[in-house]
């Protein structure tokens, strides 16, 4: 913070004034303090404002440490089974086990995959906000970038489906994310446009100030016996002496620093309430010479916790006219506490059996669920951010009018899925695919006679291209080209509007074939499988 020319100037100014206070005579003795205390008061409040928004900064480096993965699965010789040991005692080369919730301990080559598919959430590493697909085949690019080694597991990230074994290649500071620490770390500050322009004013003006003092002393040397002097030489010069440095002093802006440093922390402030961690105080002057900003939308770039702000399901249809009930989800992030309003009227979800099978389908066609950090005091999610909003949708419709209000917060979580977890068992998955871009589940109820369903979601033009029917109440009507057109415009509207929202499709398929006649290992028939669909509605998530 002292690393300024004109502070530098300032600096030994004061000493020189401490110095030549201290053998001040006379009444004169204390008001002879007051000039250099002054001096060091500006400069210390100087430096005070900017080592405090420093170390703010210098926070952010050490918030990558909550992404370290605490505890590691891993097989060793001296058990046959999976042990759990913590994560700073994993070496490369320890065999590691991971599944779906866990924070990967290290970066890992993975050799086998122990499900369908494996998914994982890598956006604190590569700024990806959707999951990415993993495989064990090799990478023939030695140079190919961490998005494109589909065969690693990065340490820090999250196993958002599946799971995996593999040997562990790097560890600590030689992971992907212990690099981008070290780099962060060694960064070099640059100068900006403001620093080089008052190094280059202090330097300009520290000359001219030497020049004014040494000419202003040099110029009184024949004054320096003056009887007003007592006749003493050395009094005379230290007299002279001070007068110099006091025009050194009165020269030196010395306010200057204290008004750029203010102007900059104001600056600093408005933007920290905007969630915007200013590194270095000078940088908020660039910012303000900056026209145009060139930025990549990703999950890193928001909050990447997703929310259901919107849904609807089918009301009435007569011929090709069909009425839509739309309902708004307050609440943000993974809190499950909201209301679910319609015409801006609080409603009771359990009233529009619609809404009890839609949220029936987000319960059991989902693979994730919340957990409340009492450490953070925080909601967090366990799997992917898409599929934990919709357990955050099913916490707040409700629709089986659980007793919630009387629960801790870790049981809140995930209280009204359990409910509908308990009336219908999952008997598998098919995992998501990019070719026909949805998931579905097999599920049969606990009790009763009635007979297998399955649970689809996935992206509307997928799923609504293989629906036949629509869901209306508890009906299920044939799905014609009139009503088609009109859900999928209000799907467009919502995608493309002002909060541009990322649409879901949920559907159920009533009768869907017996586990027998499926091959559940050929990943390319899961599509025929999914066919004959009744659309029940949509939901609309935000990323705050």
């Amino acid at each position: 913070q002292f690393e300024d020319l004109l502070v530098r100037i300032l600096l030994l100014a004061a000493c020189i004034s401490f110095v030549l206070a201290w053998f001040e005579e006379g009444e004169e003795t204390i008001t002879a303090f007051v000039e250099p205390f002054v001096i060091l008061l500006i400069l210390i409040a100087n430096a005070v404002v900017g080592v405090w928004q420093e170390r703010n900064a210098e926070s952010a480096i050490e918030a990558l440490k909550e992404y370290e993965p605490e505890m590691g699965k891993v097989y060793r010789s001296d058990r046959k089974s999976v042990q759990m040991i913590k994560a700073r005692e994993i070496v490369p080369g320890d065999i590691v086990e991971v599944s779906v919730g866990d924070k990967v301990p290290a970066d890992i080559r993975i050799t086998h995959i122990r499900s369908t598919t494996l998914r994982v959430d890598q956006s604190i590493l590569t700024g990806e906000s959707v999951s990415v697909i993993k495989h064990t085949e090799p990478v023939p690019d030695p140079r190919a970038v961490n998005q494109d080694k589909k065969n690693m597991l990065f340490s820090g990230t999250n196993i958002a489906a599946g799971k995996a074994v593999g040997v562990a290649v790097a560890t600590g500071v030689a992971t992907e994310i212990g690099k981008i620490r070290d780099q962060m770390a060694a960064t070099e500050q640059e100068k900006t446009p403001l620093q080089q322009k008052l190094d280059e004013f202090g330097e300009q003006l520290s000359k001219v100030i030497s020049l004014i003092c040494v000419a202003v002393w040099m110029i009184n040397i024949g004054h320096f016996n003056d009887p007003v002097h007592g006749g003493s030489w050395i009094r005379g010069a230290v007299y002279y002496f001070k007068i110099a440095v006091a025009l050194a002093v009165a020269a030196i802006p010395e306010g200057l620093p204290a008004v750029i440093t203010t102007c900059l922390a104001l600056g600093t402030r408005r933007m920290a309430k905007k969630n915007a961690i200013v590194r270095s105080l000078p940088s908020v002057e660039t910012l303000g010479c900056t026209s145009v900003i060139c930025s990549d939308k990703t999950g890193t770039l928001t909050t990447n916790q997703m929310c259901v702000t919107k849904m609807f399901v089918i009301d009435r249809i007569d011929g090709d006219h069909v009425e839509l009930d739309s309902f708004d989800i307050s609440g943000s992030k993974y809190t499950p506490e909201g209301e679910v309003t319609k015409l801006g009227a609080k409603v009771d979800c359990s009233q529009y059996d619609g809404l009890v099978e839609l949220a029936t389908i987000c319960a059991l066609c989902n693979d994730s669920s919340l957990d409340y950090n009492e450490t953070k005091k925080i909601y967090e999610k366990v799997g992917e951010a898409t599929e934990t909003a919709l357990c955050c949708l099913v916490e707040k419709m409700n629709v089986f009018k659980s007793n919630v209000g009387n629960l801790s917060k870790v049981e809140r979580a995930n209280a009204c899925c359990s409910v509908v977890k308990q009336l219908m068992k999952k008997n598998f998955t098919l995992e998501f695919s990019r070719d026909r871009k949805s998931m579905s589940v097999y599920c049969t109820p606990v009790k009763g006679d009635a007979g297998s369903k399955m649970f689809v979601k996935g992206a509307p033009e997928g799923v609504i291209d293989r629906c036949t029917y629509v869901r209306v109440g508890s009906t299920r009507v044939p799905l014609t080209g009139a009503v088609k057109d009109k859900i999928m415009n209000v799907i467009k509207e919502w995608g493309t509007g002002r909060d541009t929202l990322r649409c879901l499709a949920l559907a159920t398929r009533d009768s869907p074939l017996k586990v027998e006649e499926m091959n559940l290992e050929d990943s390319t028939k899961f599509a025929d499988y999914e066919t004959d669909l009744t659309f029940v509605g949509c939901v609309g998530m935000l990323d705050p």
